[in-house]
């Protein structure tokens, strides 16, 4: 069975579109430029209804399945080097669409776990810069205080003034690994775009 022109067209443009996006900065938990998607739809990647039930009592496709699945949802294996492995899948199941949908359900659910994780991580990290950013405003404030009072504690102001270039340090380093951990999520989107592509032009 092959995929319909109409049907590749839909996957390519879904997957053009996925980056596009602007930044919500009214959310405290998501510090990053990216728009936050909460969830990903299997139902907008992958181009045919996913079979309900699994693959039943078929052990050996179960398995075939489950095989492939984890495969693809491997990022650091190239999705092209496991072209081969998908169409001599594709081809030993009939290229049907359902038995294919299980490997691409079987890769959505590894990945899109694997999102969530990454997602909590970053709203873990965002809560905990704006913590460090509310201590670091305090020790300032603190040490103005004192500069300005009228015998003022030198010792305290130093050790004010030390802990307060130690949280500086700090804060700028985590801020410098944003960027890399705000395109983790959209690295994973794309891949499952590209994995519906891939199995989808095996059909």
């Amino acid at each position: 069975m092959a995929i319909s022109r109409l049907e590749a067209t839909v996957v390519a443009c879904v997957l053009a579109a996925a980056p596009c996006a602007a930044a919500d900065f009214s959310d405290p938990e998501w510090p990053c430029v990216q728009r936050k998607v909460e969830r990903l739809s299997p139902g907008l990647m992958w181009p045919h209804p996913l079979p309900e039930g699994g693959p039943g009592e078929d052990r050996e496709l179960a398995r075939d399945a489950a095989e492939l699945g984890d495969a693809l949802a491997l990022r650091r294996l190239e999705l092209e080097d496991l072209r081969g492995e998908v169409d001599s899948f594709a081809e030993k199941y009939e290229r049907d669409p359902d038995k294919l949908g299980l490997v691409f359900a079987r890769a959505f659910d590894s990945l899109d776990r694997r999102r969530e994780r990454i997602m909590r991580g970053i709203a873990e990290f965002s809560l905990d810069q704006i913590a460090l950013s509310g201590k670091i405003d305090e020790l300032r404030l603190e040490m103005d205080a004192l500069a300005r009072s009228g015998n003022p504690d030198f010792d305290r102001i130093d050790a004010l003034e030390e802990r307060l270039d130690w949280d500086q340090v700090i804060y700028s380093d985590r801020q410098r690994s944003i960027a890399y951990l705000c395109e983790t999520p959209q690295i994973i989107e794309k891949r499952l775009f590209a994995i519906a592509q891939l199995l989808a032009e095996a059909l």
